[in-house]
C-alpha cells in the first residue's frame, strides 16, 4: 500500500518542510497538497533539512474530490468524531486498520486540515475514516507538522510493499475499489436504496474489512449477482 500525507490548503510554508521531514525520516514520500503552492517557498526548503526531494515531488490536487479520485482509502483527521460516525479512530487504531488491508489497497491518503479551521464538515463527510489524537488537556490541536509528525511515526509499522513493489499485483491493488463499485450497482438491485440507513451502513462498514473480509464480500457478491441473474 502506498499511503500519501495531504495538506488542505496549509498557511504556512514552514509547516509544510516541517511535514516534509516528518515523511523522509519515517521512510514515506509522498505529499499532496489540496490548492496550494506553499512547497515551492523558501521558508518551507527552510524547514525541510534534506527532505526537498519530497517537496519537489509533491502532488498538487485542486480540491479534495480530487485526491478521492486517486486514493482507493481516504482517512480525514479530526479533532473528534463527527456526523455521528463510528470510525473515528487514535493514530495507533488506525495502524491496525491500515496494516488490515493488506493488499486490498493501493493508495490511503491521509487527509490534515488547514492550521486555523482543519477540515470543513462537507470534507470529513467525503472521507472512508476519521481520524484524531487524544489529548489531555483541552487545548483546541497540536501543530500541523506536529501532527504529521506523530501519524507517520504511528503509521510507519504499517507500511505494506506498494503496487510497484514484489508481493503486489495489480488485480490485490483494486479490490476495495472494485468492491465498492459492485456494491454501488448490486445494493440498488436488491432494493437498497442510496438514501437509506443500510446503505450507509455498509459503506461506513466497508473500508473497516480486513483483506481477508473484503475477499470473502467479494464472493458474497458474486453469489448473489448470479442469484440475482437466474431470478430475473
Amino acid at each position: 500500500m502506498q499511503l500519501a500525507f495531504v495538506l488542505v490548503e496549509p498557511k504556512v510554508p514552514e509547516n509544510v518542510g516541517a511535514a516534509a521531514r516528518a515523511l523522509c525520516t519515517m521512510g514515506f514520500s509522498q505529499l499532496w497538497l489540496v490548492n496550494s503552492d506553499l512547497h515551492t517557498r523558501p521558508e518551507a526548503h527552510w524547514l525541510a533539512h534534506g527532505s526537498d526531494h519530497i517537496l519537489d515531488s509533491a502532488r498538487i490536487f485542486p480540491d479534495l474530490e480530487s485526491v478521492r479520485n486517486s486514493a482507493e482509502l481516504l482517512i480525514g483527521t479530526s479533532a473528534k468524531p463527527r456526523h455521528g460516525r463510528s470510525d473515528w479512530h487514535t493514530p495507533g487504531e488506525l495502524a491496525g486498520v491500515i496494516a488490515n488491508k493488506g493488499h486490498s489497497v493501493a493508495t490511503a491518503a491521509l487527509v490534515f486540515g488547514r492550521e486555523d479551521r482543519g477540515l470543513s464538515n462537507d470534507e470529513l463527510a467525503c472521507c472512508d475514516l476519521l481520524t484524531g489524537i487524544p489529548m489531555a488537556v483541552s487545548y483546541p490541536s497540536l501543530n500541523l507538522a506536529q501532527s504529521v509528525m506523530l501519524y507517520t511515526w504511528e503509521l510507519s509499522s504499517a507500511r505494506t510493499p506498494g503496487p510497484d513493489q514484489p508481493g503486489m499485483h495489480e488485480s490485490d491493488a483494486a479490490r476495495l475499489g472494485a468492491l465498492k463499485e459492485r456494491l454501488e450497482s448490486l445494493l440498488p438491485a436488491m432494493d437498497t436504496p442510496a438514501d437509506g440507513k443500510l446503505y450507509q451502513w455498509v459503506f461506513e462498514k466497508l473500508p473497516l474489512l480486513s483483506n481477508r473480509d473484503i475477499g470473502f464480500v467479494h464472493t458474497l457478491c458474486s453469489n448473489i449477482a448470479r442469484k440475482i441473474d437466474k431470478s430475473s
